[in-house]
């Protein structure tokens, strides 16, 4: 008897390593993908803020484009959709089962990791679409001046669009407090870095999700602008957003910051990927 539940918990054990050993491993490939977009499209910028666009869009699809047109160009991007279906399994794993960490079960978090399950896996089909050769999506200002024009003709559309705006300038001022603050501390394996890989961590982590936020806040607030004036046109995807930091006061440098910004967070995706305890 003694023997058949050592052998029933060995099993059981087996079954448990070898999911938590997925799940790392889908984490790792998404953080990864992350990384490799945010990257860049950050690179994309840097080149828009100094004159050398090119006609590119400094978004997912530009980015894709740009991967597209290098060698094994279409085996990267199915490897890079592959990734981010990882991610979004990972994040429905944290959803069903819980996050890793103290309280990762609670009912916020769960809900939090199903909301980014979702978002992943709409990122992981359209390079997946991209991938098999769907090109003509148009770029991100359009799908967004579509979505903002069909949600302000809807019954109530200006407090819709206006309430996702002001949630996008929310989301993109907590983003960017929590990585001035190094929350993000919380999931890594700071034990297993040197003082130097560490520094250079907080660098990539406090710049990167500085930049970020400040795309998503400023995203947020041409939205709430198209719901005030009732002109979808008002409205911006990612391109749109960073092309209007180069009309700030401080001009192309601005944009030249933020685009900094961007491949920071990309690279700090990188070192997520290595250190984050999933």
């Amino acid at each position: 008897m003694n023997a058949r539940a050592a052998v029933h918990d060995g099993g059981i054990g087996a079954r448990r390593a070898a999911t938590g050993s997925a799940r790392a491993g889908a984490a790792r490939a998404g953080l990864a993908a992350r990384g490799v977009i945010y990257a860049l499209v950050g690179l994309l910028a840097l080149r828009i803020a100094f004159g050398d666009g090119g006609g590119r869009q400094a978004d997912r699809g530009g980015a894709l484009q740009e991967i597209a047109t290098k060698p094994f160009g279409a085996v990267l991007l199915w490897a890079l959709g592959a990734g981010l279906v990882g991610m979004a399994l990972w994040r429905l794993s944290e959803a069903l089962f819980g996050a890793a960490g103290q309280g990762g079960g609670k009912a916020g978090k769960r809900l939090a990791s199903a909301g980014r399950c979702v978002f992943y896996g709409f990122v992981a089909y359209s390079v997946l679409a991209f991938a098999a050769g769907a090109r003509g999506s148009g770029s991100g200002d359009r799908q967004s001046r579509d979505v903002t024009a069909r949600a302000l003709g809807m019954p109530g559309g200006q407090w819709i669009v206006g309430a996702a705006g002001v949630g996008l300038v929310v989301a993109g001022v907590w983003i960017a407090a929590r990585a001035v603050l190094r929350k993000y501390h919380k999931h890594l394996e700071l034990g297993e870095m040197s003082r130097r890989v560490r520094r250079a961590v907080d660098t990539a982590g406090m710049g990167g999700g500085a930049a970020r936020g400040a795309v998503f806040a400023a995203a947020g607030a041409f939205a709430v602008r198209a719901a005030v004036e009732y002109r979808p046109d008002q409205a911006r995807g990612m391109d749109g957003t960073l092309r209007s930091f180069a009309r700030a006061p401080m001009g192309p440098w601005l944009l030249a910051c933020v685009a900094a910004g961007l491949v920071l967070f990309g690279l700090f995706s990188f070192a997520m990927a290595r250190w984050r305890r999933v």
